[in-house]
């Protein structure tokens, strides 16, 4: 097996983050991005050139994990300023901790923010709980959720938000 060329993984990877910011790859369920990882692999220009380099039973897997998976991670990245701006925080407000898987940050205070799919709510949830409770000067301060298609109805939302009360989280938001 010879290794992938810098050279093809970054032809493929911006190939297919334009597919996918096309496709609104955020909003997908899992079964559509199913198809779309099937396609793919399937597909002479992507899944193709990956099996002259690599074990063709491998490659759903790599598109999967190493050229879409960090799509979203860079995705949920770009949403950071408006994640601060939703929970009132500032410039003033410094982060001293950054949290990755659900993305998140620990300002100077204390105070524990997290952010992600509302698809994911549940483990956004529960990190900034957790890291809020790592030690007695932090805090569960606020949640966004990027709007995902899980929780457009109020009564999901509703659901949400009594888990975040009970979980002793003081902001929640959503990001359309």
């Amino acid at each position: 097996m010879t290794s992938i060329s810098t050279a093809l993984r970054d032809n493929l990877r911006d190939k297919l983050w334009q597919q996918c910011d096309d496709l609104g790859w955020m909003s997908l369920q899992d079964v559509e991005r199913a198809r779309y990882y099937e396609l793919w692999t399937r597909d002479a220009s992507i899944g193709g050139q990956l099996a002259h380099v690599m074990d063709a039973r491998k490659v759903r897997v790599y598109i999967k994990d190493s050229l879409v998976k960090p799509y979203v991670r860079a995705r949920l990245s770009l949403s950071e300023a408006e994640v601060w701006r939703l929970l009132g925080l500032t410039s003033g407000d410094r982060a001293v901790h950054i949290y990755i898987k659900p993305h998140g940050r620990r300002v100077e205070d204390g105070r524990v923010i997290g952010w992600g799919r509302s698809r994911d709510w549940k483990s956004v949830l529960m990190a900034v709980f957790e890291r809020g409770r790592a030690q007695k000067s932090f805090s569960s301060f606020g949640v966004v959720l990027l709007e995902s298609g899980k929780t457009e109805a109020e009564r999901s939302r509703n659901l949400v938000r009594e888990a975040a009360q009970r979980l002793g989280i003081e902001k929640l938001a959503w990001l359309e």
